[in-house]
């Protein structure tokens, strides 16, 4: 059995237990009665209460595969392996102690979620929790950033911005059914792809099992939702988003011409940071607080411009891919490789943000 079957597999085991036990979490969200009301706030557009555990469904289906895996792994249950899989197999012990407090820190994120989605804390409250969590994986974790920078400090604190600033991309990102577990699914998707081409595979398989966690959550969430991730989710989907686009190593001599690959994960994320920044511009333009949800966020343009809900998610699921794969090959090219890659995508994001704003001079 190659890497590439392994690979396969992860992704259907956690595609698998996904489906299995969302629905397990819509009743206990039904029978606790912990839903997301209608019109609770302002942004707050759905019609009935809707079930509001997803983003434990998720981390349950994600953690369970990967104590599966590592246990398999680590019990040798695994028979027929081939060339690096029989090879790099044994080394899973010396990556234990990471994946340990990486998954600590995400069943933290999802408390935090979790306390958020039931009693709406403050949002300092909510940013000390974040810092908290960040500061856990990159110090314990080894989920850290290196940019090539000289100084240890400076690469720590660059990690702990990147890890809270993804976080809250994705959790402004949660708007409409579908959109932020479907821009998880691509992201880890491509996170896999590259770490796969670097030789990381216990990283690919983290990107793998994440992936097929949040297809399987998909399946329930997209329109109409019978289950909401909350803040539980969209925390834990940014955490895990975060981490992957740094374990990833994206330099490699060995296949890369340029130190210009560690630009790869800001294209992969690409469209969730572009509305971020988007929307704290707007709110800020417009003098509203910036932690405040309104309908300014790329997915409510596309729907301004007269598209459906279900379209409008689909767009922005089919930019994320398309920037995404655009970017793939700096990962194996050169200068060249990544001059022509970074405009494709950027063009992309200019092209689209011109398009919405004659789609919303045509409205008004």
């Amino acid at each position: 059995m190659s890497w590439t079957e392994i690979l396969i597999l992860i992704f259907l085991l956690g595609a698998f237990l996904s489906l299995l036990i969302t629905p397990i979490f819509i009743k206990v969200a039904i029978k606790t009665g912990f839903y997301d009301l209608p019109r609770c706030q302002e942004h707050k557009k759905h019609k009935e209460p809707t079930p509001l555990l997803g983003g434990l469904a998720i981390f349950a289906a994600w953690a369970l595969s990967i104590c599966l895996c590592v246990l398999i792994a680590k019990t040798n249950m695994i028979h027929g392996l081939e060339g690096n899989a029989k090879a790099s197999m044994s080394g899973i012990l010396s990556v234990s102690k990471n994946l340990f407090f990486i998954m600590l820190s995400a069943f933290l994120a999802v408390l935090l979620g979790l306390y958020d989605d039931k009693w709406n804390m403050r949002a300092i409250t909510k940013l000390i929790g974040q810092i908290v969590i960040a500061i856990i994986a990159v110090t314990w974790g080894g989920v850290r950033i290196s940019l090539f920078l000289p100084s240890p400090f400076l690469s720590w604190l660059i990690s702990v911005f990147w890890i809270i600033a993804i976080m809250n991309a994705i959790n402004f990102f949660d708007n409409m059914d579908g959109l932020a577990v479907g821009i998880a699914a691509i992201s880890f998707s491509l996170f896999s792809l590259a770490a796969f081409a670097s030789g990381q595979y216990f990283v690919s398989a983290l990107g793998a099992v994440s992936a097929g966690a949040s297809v399987g959550f998909w399946f329930y969430n997209h329109s109409p939702a019978q289950i909401f991730m909350g803040d539980s989710g969209s925390h834990f989907l940014g955490y895990l988003m975060a981490v992957m686009g740094v374990l990833v190593t994206y330099y490699n001599p060995n296949i890369t011409f340029t130190k210009f690959s560690i630009l790869v994960p800001i294209f992969i994320l690409a469209i969730p940071i572009f509305d971020l920044f988007a929307v704290v511009v707007i709110r800020i333009k417009n003098r509203k607080t910036i932690y405040i949800g309104d309908h300014n966020h790329i997915s409510h343009r596309f729907v301004a411009m007269g598209m459906e809900k279900k379209k409008a998610v689909l767009m922005v699921h089919l930019l994320s891919l398309t920037i995404g794969l655009s970017v793939l090959p700096i990962l194996w090219g050169d200068r060249r490789t990544v001059i022509v890659s970074s405009i494709q995508a950027l063009s992309i994001l200019i092209l689209i943000t011109l398009l919405q704003i004659e789609g919303k001079k045509g409205k008004s």
